[in-house]
């Protein structure tokens, strides 16, 4: 057997992760590959003991117990960083001699990617091709799912908020409303809800057309993401209908000063291809109070009372809900159309 190992080139090619011990555990010769792993530390003359722990089977700590172990699948460690682990098989010689042929074992994948190797650094008939092309496959397939998977997400995400969005403005719309709704009531919080609705609309898209209006109510929305809260949600109903969700709210002048600001800015006209636009904002407002479980319809159509109230009350008013409103059933709310809403 001794004759047969005399050229270690052969050793080389066949098992280029090996090291070849004498008999007082001295390595005699390093496989390029596991050369590979300490570049700039030759193998060549260290002790095996120095170089490599036996983690398992325990209780090897010389080379008279390591020659026990023949035929045993030992797990092993490099002692200095980075302490890769190896797999190894012990075959001694007759000349004293001991060959220790290692490999990564499961963590093939590790050792490549740590130590930049190649199918080169392997015998050509080493599994661990096949399972670093398998592994590389499964990553490979692995990364296009997930990038699929992400895709699809970021769709089912982008349809999501469209369903929720209204076109016109960006604002969310009546179905986004209902889902915080029923979130909020459900959790019993404090939160208002504001009804507003633009006083003298119908004017601007009779004397200017659908651009002014669409125009006035994109302006309108703008102006009521400023005048509310980042925690606030502005909505638009539809036509020239809006809503504003409210929550965590502690008091009814915080209330009232919002109202008053988007009241106040919307007095302002709105200009228009040269002609200025007047709208103002009438707003109905209902405010539940923490453990409030009154039903989402009921919520609305109370904030819709207090709308009403404030139409009927000349317009551009703020007013809070209370039982006592009650919209009649023989009166309707003045006409948007009263008065010139655009001019020069």
């Amino acid at each position: 057997m001794s004759e047969v190992i005399q050229d270690t080139a052969v050793l080389d090619k066949l098992c280029p992760m090996h090291l070849l011990l004498s008999a007082t555990g001295v390595i005699g010769h390093a496989g390029p590959t596991i050369q590979k792993l300490r570049p700039q530390s030759p193998l060549v003359g260290r002790r095996f003991f120095d170089t490599v722990a036996v983690k398992r089977p325990r209780g090897i700590h010389g080379m008279e117990d390591l020659r026990r172990a023949t035929g045993v699948k030992l797990h092993l460690a490099l002692r200095d960083a980075p302490r890769t682990e190896l797999k190894g098989l012990l075959v001694p010689l007759g000349d004293g001699r001991t060959v220790v042929n290692l490999s990564f074992g499961i963590s093939i994948f590790d050792g490549v990617q740590d130590y930049a190797l190649t199918n080169a650094d392997f015998a050509a008939t080493d599994m661990a091709i096949e399972m670093l092309y398998l592994m590389e496959a499964k990553s490979a397939a692995m990364e296009a799912s997930r990038r699929l998977n992400l895709r699809l997400q970021e769709a089912r995400i982008a349809a999501e908020e469209q369903a929720f969005t209204d076109i016109l403005t960006g604002l969310k719309n009546r179905r986004a409303l209902n889902a915080v709704l029923e979130r909020l009531i459900t959790a019993g919080e404090s939160f208002a809800v504001m009804h507003i609705d633009l006083d003298y609309f119908k004017a601007v898209n009779d004397s200017l057309g659908h651009a002014a209006g669409d125009h006035v109510l994109q302006t309108v929305a703008r102006i009521m993401v400023q005048e509310t809260r980042s925690s606030d949600m502005v909505v638009r109903l539809g036509g020239d209908e809006f809503t504003v969700v409210l929550p965590d709210v502690r008091n009814e002048s915080m209330l009232k000063r919002i109202g008053q600001r988007i009241i106040d800015q919307l007095e302002e006209p709105i200009q228009f291809n040269g002609k200025a636009c007047k709208v103002s904002a009438s707003i109905g407002t209902v405010w539940i109070q923490r453990g409030d479980r009154q039903s989402r319809e009921v919520v609305l159509a109370n904030a819709d009372a207090a709308l009403y109230a404030s139409k009927h009350a000349g317009r551009a008013r703020h007013t809070f809900y209370s039982p006592a409103l009650r919209r009649p059933a023989n009166l309707d709310p003045p006409t948007s159309g009263e008065q010139g809403a655009c001019g020069s």
